[in-house]
């Protein structure tokens, strides 16, 4: 998508303060998903996948879809919004690690809160592949100030687009970090997209 917006109406990540909420929106891996069962529809027919179960992941392409568009600008109208982010090769983690990094702040995010798709969470443990690391483009990541963050929730929810508040912004300096079971490591850094083991 390219186009034009009034400077004072655009979103840049200088805008992210610590403490910010991160926001995950539409699911993951959407176009990961849609590719497994693209790709490798003949191997998961003989897993016992059925036509049914491999359509509607094929068709991820275009239900739930790719585009962030309606999403970001449903967040917009709702209340105010700090940061924009599409994460796509690298999968989410890597795009929370980039809108971490284009605020110049750190993060933490709970990893039960990072709930892939059921259906991406099925198809990438056939291929033994990490659906936080398998290509998200379909998933938006939002800063919001922590006062807004219910209303932008409930606004999205009326609108039938899911999203869940899955971490915060940290201080600058104060590291990247996926918080799990009470105790934190560092956020998994994906040097390739896990979707191109597939092809490996």
């Amino acid at each position: 998508m390219l186009g034009t917006v009034p400077r004072e109406q655009l979103i840049t990540p200088d805008r992210a303060r610590p403490g910010d909420r991160v926001v995950l929106v539409r699911g993951f891996p959407i176009e990961g998903t849609a590719i497994l069962a693209r790709e490798r529809a003949d191997e998961l027919r003989r897993r016992g996948y059925d036509e049914a179960t491999l359509r509607a992941a094929q068709r991820f392409l275009y239900d739930p879809g790719i585009s962030v568009v309606t999403a970001a600008r449903t967040m917009v109208r709702a209340g105010p919004v700090h940061a924009l982010h599409d994460p796509t090769e690298g999968g989410v983690a890597t795009g929370v690690l980039e809108l971490a990094m284009a605020t110049g702040l750190g993060i933490e995010v709970d990893a039960a809160a990072l709930s892939p798709l059921p259906l991406g969470r099925r198809l990438c443990a056939e291929f033994g592949l990490d659906p936080l690391g398998t290509i998200a483009s379909g998933a938006l990541l939002a800063a919001v100030p922590p006062e807004a963050v219910n209303t932008h929730l409930q606004v999205l929810t009326t609108a039938d687009i899911p999203a869940a508040e899955v971490g915060k912004l940290l201080p600058a300096g104060d590291g990247y970090w996926l918080r799990s079971g009470g105790k934190r490591r560092p956020l998994p850094r994906f040097t390739a997209d896990e979707i191109v083991r597939l092809f490996g």
